[in-house]
């Protein structure tokens, strides 16, 4: 393919404006399709738990955190974090709300992330249904807490229960329509640029040259033959 400049490269885009702009008005229509009709929704539900929890003194029966209680939470808070997707944690929550679903699906839909800088965890739970993503973010944190009460020491706190979403959190479809909008200019873009590289016709005169090394004397300008309707031979 020879070399193309700027304006002889806007000019073939030009030309093909409009399988520029059918190319892309098809991109667009297979994504308004498979935004509104192929996505399926899906809802998500939190809980967010504080690892500190204030201790009773017992002299004057007031409750403070020690550093101690911080500088155990920090150091706990990532074995907390794979604790709350284990089986130990799973499998009872499933028992417990009877739903249908295995362990190993059931950790697909939980994500556990800790808040930067803070002795937080933040439990998700994302399902197709939103009532049941409620129900197994707060289930799955209820076992959690008794679970690590058991096992290290009564230190989880409940700061927010999950609630139910009623806006689905994977769909989004002004930014699939764009998406699709963008894929449909690049696709129109290749189609030009190859499109122009077998184009073997003569367009102009430095069509004449690039193929035959030869150099053009003389062009024949295209006059419109609309232009002797006005009598002018």
């Amino acid at each position: 393919m020879e070399e193309l400049d700027l304006k002889k490269l806007i000019n073939i885009f030009w030309n093909k404006r409009l399988h520029v702009m059918v190319i892309t008005l098809i991109a667009v229509i297979i994504g308004f399709i498979y935004s509104y009709y192929f996505v399926t929704p899906k809802y998500q539900s939190y809980t967010t738990l504080v690892l500190v929890k204030a201790t009773e003194n017992q002299e004057n029966s007031t409750k403070t955190i020690t550093s101690s209680d911080v500088g155990l939470a920090k150091s706990l808070i990532g074995t907390y974090s794979q604790l709350a997707k284990s089986k130990t944690i799973l499998r009872p929550t499933i028992n417990n709300l009877q739903i249908n679903e295995t362990e190993d699906t059931l950790m697909k839909k939980v994500t556990v992330t800790e808040i930067n800088d803070t002795e937080m965890l933040k439990i998700t739970v994302k399902d197709e249904n939103p009532v049941k993503a409620m129900k197994i973010a707060n289930e799955l944190t209820k076992v959690f807490s008794e679970k690590v009460s058991e096992m290290y020491v009564d230190n989880v706190y409940i700061l927010d229960e999950a609630e139910e979403s009623i806006t689905p959190c994977n769909i989004n479809h002004p930014k699939d329509l764009l998406i699709f909008f963008a894929i449909g200019l690049v696709i129109s873009a290749v189609y030009v640029l190859i499109a122009n590289m077998f184009d073997t016709t003569i367009k102009d005169s430095d069509d004449v040259e690039n193929s035959t090394e030869l150099t053009t004397l003389v062009s024949i300008p295209f006059v419109n033959d609309d232009i002797n309707k006005g009598g002018i031979y």
